[in-house]
């Protein structure tokens, strides 16, 4: 892909917009970067954009007489093709691609690609682990950590590069190809974006679309999507199940996850010796040990990972035990599937759960939640936007109290909660009526979780 001498316009500001737009302008394109916020919004890096690369900076509204010169744009994860400029430039002839689109085309190497609803963080960052620790030269990044373009200059034609991939992000994809593409579910999301299920479900299938017949695709037996697409793919698919054995594949047989090929049984490990925690995380590293043993890793270094791998960072994570009750952060259980996850990782703790839920709905109904919340949780606590809505679905299910704030439903938590009580952030919602992503939602969680810890060691009730 030529980019010297090429008039783009990066859309969104923030972390990938702003390496999209620092690649192009490295390589010889002129570059402007378009966000609706006004730019004092902007972050730092944004902002230093203009007087580092000579990048031109658009706040609110983007000038006619710009769009019709561009003749490439780069959209960020979070901006809609269906954006009334992004549609003028596509009829003019103008190339449209995603920032992951522009980073394939550049990154040497094997993309492992990794998407679904639900567990792509944590297989994305456990796969990466269980390659390093084997030996592989590795990168991370796509939608966690670094943006895919930041990681072109690293890889070499022996780098193995993990990328977890949005619906959003493969929206834009052309030629992005996958030596492995995981798949590891597909539930009701982002319905505030997309205009039915099947759109957002055929947003995930896009990661298969470049694949030829010596690559893999990894696809779990259990969700009736995923399992419908191993019949027409192209490439050699590989299924998992936690809820039955398969003929081929990888599954939970009792108490061991086992690899089944042409007949004959292979354990891989048993499931207490895997550090996380959760029927979920069974699946996610069926699919991670999946991914080892097509590229041929060491199976009893995959088996040392899954051991001392403790999961991430907002996800089931353990804060802070405080006069007999824990405290858990899964501020990344941003939809009512990864929140009904997180609860049944809990489900020997019966009737023992508080959950904190609620933030910006995505237009998909809290329902599915009763049967486990009426037998898992004493109560739960909405805030947020969508704060009456959860209340409306969950009445009659489990106790339901509104607060108005995420530091007022810690408090009111830690009040009714007893010894050997869990309280459980699974939001169940995006973030951003209060923050600006999930990850400064769980920040702010454990910051108030730890000065309840710390007002506990002190007397203070």
């Amino acid at each position: 892909m030529l980019i010297s001498g090429r008039k783009a316009l990066v859309f969104g500001a923030a972390r990938s917009g702003v390496s999209s737009a620092r690649f192009l302008a490295e390589r010889g394109a002129t570059v402007a970067i378009y966000d609706k916020k006004t730019i004092s919004e902007w972050s730092k890096e944004a902002i230093e954009l203009k007087e580092k690369f000579g990048v031109g900076l658009i706040s609110e509204e983007i000038p006619s007489w710009l769009l019709d010169q561009i003749d490439l744009a780069v959209i960020s994860p979070g901006v809609p093709l269906s954006l009334i400029p992004i549609r003028y430039l596509d009829r003019k002839g103008a190339e449209i691609i995603g920032e992951v689109e522009l980073a394939a085309r550049f990154l040497k190497g094997q993309i492992v690609g990794i998407t679904g609803t639900n567990g792509k963080t944590t297989t994305t960052t456990l796969i990466g682990e269980i390659l390093k620790d084997a030996g592989f030269k590795t990168l991370v990044g796509g939608n966690i950590g670094r943006p895919l373009i930041d990681l072109v200059v690293e890889a070499e034609e022996e780098t193995i590069t993990v990328a977890e991939l949005s619906s959003f992000q493969l929206e834009s994809i052309r030629h992005l190809h996958p030596k492995i593409a995981i798949c590891l579910n597909v539930t009701p999301n982002h319905l505030d974006r997309y205009s039915s299920f099947s759109d957002y479900a055929a947003a995930k299938h896009r990661i298969f679309m470049n694949q030829e017949r010596d690559d893999l695709a990894i696809l779990s037996a259990d969700n009736e999507i995923t399992l419908s697409w191993s019949k027409n793919l192209k490439p050699r698919v590989s299924l998992f199940s936690v809820r039955r054995e398969l003929e081929e594949g990888y599954f939970l047989k009792g108490e061991k996850l086992i690899e089944r090929q042409e007949g004959k049984e292979i354990e891989l490990i048993e499931r207490s010796k895997i550090g996380i925690r959760g029927l979920h995380n069974i699946e996610n590293a069926l699919a991670a040990l999946a991914a080892g043993r097509f590229l041929n890793a060491d199976l009893n270094s995959m088996r040392q990972t899954l051991g001392k791998f403790s999961g991430v960072e907002h996800r089931i994570e353990f804060v802070a035990e405080i006069k007999g009750v824990r405290y858990f952060n899964d501020s990344k259980a941003t939809s009512v599937d990864a929140a009904a996850k997180a609860i049944d990782a809990f489900a020997d703790e019966k009737g023992k759960l508080i959950v904190i839920m609620g933030g910006r709905g995505k237009k998909a109904p809290y329902t599915p939640l009763r049967e486990a919340l009426s037998r898992q949780a004493s109560a739960v606590i909405a805030i947020g936007e969508d704060a009456e809505t959860i209340q409306s679905d969950l009445t009659g299910a489990v106790q339901v109290i509104r607060c108005s704030n995420l530091q007022e439903a810690v408090s009111t938590a830690a009040q009714k909660a007893k010894s050997g009580d869990i309280v459980l952030l699974a939001p169940a919602c995006s973030s951003f009526d209060m923050f600006s992503d999930f990850e400064e939602r769980g920040r702010v969680f454990k910051q108030i979780v730890g000065r309840l810890k710390a007002g506990s060691a002190l007397g203070v009730n």
